[in-house]
């Protein structure tokens, strides 16, 4: 049934009859179920079953691919898991996305995990050997990631096993040190999804002088062109180290260093609005001072994040200055003495332990900080692929 069509009565009396039907030989009819209970129970399964659940009858499909209970399953989701990324070159030339139940952490157990494979289309066999690719974030169940060689972005819904790729933009043809630096998120106002790139490079003015240039370039889902709109007007690039944006409170959010080659020391967020397409400089303020010294940006509970040397500061009303509030310092930081440890929290749960991913001398590592007890302990927790920085992704319906 298309969306949009009537549904008739005799369907919906088929539904509740189904709940009333089934029975044994020796047990008596279920008790007939309404119609909004029957909603109800259905928007709060796993996104794996209600697919198969559209099997069911000819309503069930039409209501479980209805954009309305869509978001209200996204409403109600509380499932999520735990993304590593990684490219196979030649000859497989495919991304392998590993997904892990976001307790894995906590259990230690690296069995329960699934794999899901794909080949992107604008992919012709060009990429060097030395190309990477990270995830640029999620939201609302998709997961985006891009490469830094072409500027492939990928939408992948691994719940629903949904992919999409985007055009590729056009980049300059002249320029040397190019960087660029994504960001995904979801404007509210029109129903629309954003990825932003930033652009940065250098040109040529003269045989000696080279001038940075920088451009702002959005697509939003649906479309197949990628809009230029005009560049902030605060100075500086993304650092490189940031890899993406994060998208909070329909914004985008950047580290942003005023060394021209984006490898000097963040100094401002940059915050883009995903609705009116303006900018806003963020200064972390601090007990009446500017907090310039930024390691990381994240996001936790909803609410913008940074590290600043060992410590973790959080922005609990976005958009005010006033509200940064330091959540806690890392341990393991002041043990090793090392303030340049960079560290990136991924995720907190509901009883304040918080993930966090942080480079040491010899790899990237997963811990588990309690706040209650200020403990900080390395997991046990060793994924396939460690190259990307991990992304938590919430279950859902939602198809790029």
């Amino acid at each position: 049934m298309a969306p949009g069509s009537k549904i008739d009565d005799s369907e919906i009396t088929a539904t509740n009859n189904l709940f009333s039907d089934v029975v044994t030989l020796t047990s008596p009819p279920l008790p007939t179920l309404p119609v909004d209970v029957i909603l109800e129970i259905l928007c709060r399964l796993p996104a794996k079953l209600l697919l198969q659940l559209r099997s069911v009858c000819k309503w069930w499909n039409f209501l479980i691919s209805d954009s309305k209970f869509i978001k209200k399953h996204l409403r109600m989701s509380t499932t999520r898991r735990l993304h590593f990324l990684r490219y196979l070159s030649r000859p497989q030339n495919k991304y392998i996305l590993t997904s892990y139940p976001l307790d894995s952490v906590f259990t230690n157990l690296n069995t329960d995990l699934t794999e899901f494979e794909y080949s992107p289309n604008n992919f012709k066999g060009d990429y060097p050997r030395t190309t990477f690719e990270h995830f640029i974030g999620s939201c609302n169940g998709i997961l985006c990631f891009a490469d830094h060689y072409k500027g492939l972005v990928i939408l992948w819904n691994p719940s629903i096993r949904k992919f999409k790729d985007l055009p590729l933009f056009t980049k300059p043809d002249v320029c040397i040190d190019f960087h660029m630096t994504f960001g995904f998120g979801y404007d509210s106002s029109t129903d629309q999804y954003k990825v932003v790139v930033v652009l940065d490079y250098l040109v040529p003015v003269s045989t000696t002088i080279w001038v940075l240039e920088t451009e702002v370039k959005v697509h939003i889902l649906g479309t197949n062109i990628w809009r230029s709109i005009p560049t902030y007007p605060f100075g500086g690039v993304p650092v490189p180290s940031a890899l993406s944006g994060k998208y909070v409170s329909g914004t985008m959010n950047w580290l942003v260093s005023k060394d021209p080659l984006g490898w000097g020391k963040p100094c401002y967020i940059l915050s883009f609005d995903l609705v009116n397409e303006s900018y806003q400089m963020i200064l972390p303020h601090i007990d009446g001072e500017d907090m310039c010294d930024l390691w990381s940006i994240g996001v936790l509970r909803d609410c913008l994040c940074v590290t600043s040397g060992n410590d973790v500061w959080i922005m609990e009303e976005y958009g005010n200055k006033e509200s940064w509030t330091k959540l806690f310092t890392v341990p393991y930081m002041r043990v090793r003495d090392n303030s340049h440890v960079l560290i990136t929290p991924i995720y907190m749960f509901d009883d304040d332990q918080v993930i966090l991913k942080f480079n040491s001398d010899n790899d990237l590592d997963l811990a588990l900080y309690d706040s209650k007890s200020d403990t900080l302990k390395l997991t046990d927790f060793h994924p396939i692929d460690y190259q990307t920085i991990p992304e938590v992704c919430i279950e859902s319906l939602i198809s790029p």
